[in-house]
């Protein structure tokens, strides 16, 4: 038996954790379904227009048709691939940049003004420069994603590198360590639960990054669905892709809680 070795109020504690996540996960599954069927039945009873606010069924049968047109995964595939590449580009640049701006306090007093500002500047106004500067294709759309994300990924990880216990930080100097030794033996390990927690707010800003680069500048995408959709007035396509864009987004976030699982708490 896997928990032979635990005593039976550890068990008894552990059946009571599995059962509260059980019904949490019930809650949430039933609150869905709940929200869903009071949507099908205000627009089936004709409270509100379903042309304008859609139906969980008209959205299944635009997606449906999509898929049968065989534009739906490649439309998906399209926004996936942006955004995974400027999701995964943001993370390497801003952690780089992050480590410099903690490794030199005259770089870091240097450049920090400048990443306020960049931080501060709504991004959708460089579009027509990104445009001019990356053309009309994938690379201004994974450009903007890029820039949306990595000027957070440089303040978390930054913030979580000079929190480092000051402490410790002495005893290590005092032991003869350098900076690179405090680098890997204390400043990386104590900022693992903080970039995990980047990670999952990353992966937000990567998605509005890539829709709101697909807005500017796309000829596919989930984006330039909405886009598409709103112009002709067909709101089931424009709810259709949103919904396509919920899932992917929360099947991301999963995917870094379940990373979350495997770095912080093991």
């Amino acid at each position: 038996m896997k928990h032979d070795n635990i005593s039976k109020e550890h068990r008894a504690f552990l059946q009571k954790s599995r059962r509260k996540t059980g019904v949490v996960n019930a809650v949430r599954l039933g609150l869905l379904l709940l929200l869903l069927g009071l949507w099908e039945l205000v627009t089936a009873l004709h409270w509100a227009d379903p042309f304008l606010v859609s139906s969980p069924s008209r959205i299944a049968k635009t997606i449906a048709s999509l898929y049968q047109e065989g534009t739906l995964f490649y439309h998906i595939g399209i926004t996936l691939s942006e955004t995974l590449i400027g999701f995964i580009a943001a993370i390497l640049l801003g952690g780089v940049t992050a480590l410099l701006l903690w490794w030199s306090e005259t770089f870091r007093r240097i450049l920090e003004p400048y990443i306020v500002v960049l931080n501060a500047l709504p991004k959708i106004a460089l579009g027509p420069l990104i445009i001019i500067w990356c053309g009309t294709g994938s690379r201004a759309i994974v450009f903007m994603t890029i820039l949306v994300t990595v000027i957070l990924v440089i303040l978390h990880m930054l913030s979580a590198f000079l929190s480092a216990d000051e402490g410790k930080v002495l005893l290590l100097r005092s032991m003869g360590a350098n900076k690179a030794h405090i680098l890997v033996k204390l400043v990386l390990p104590s900022s693992l639960p903080a970039f995990v927690s980047m990670l999952k707010v990353a992966v937000g800003m990567s998605w509005i990054g890539s829709i709101m680069g697909e807005y500017i500048v796309s000829r596919a995408g989930l984006g330039y669905l909405i886009v598409y959709g709103g112009q002709v007035f067909k709101l089931d396509l424009v709810m259709a892709a949103t919904v396509i864009l919920c899932f992917l987004a929360a099947l991301m976030y999963f995917l870094v809680a379940l990373l979350e699982k495997k770095l912080v708490r093991t």
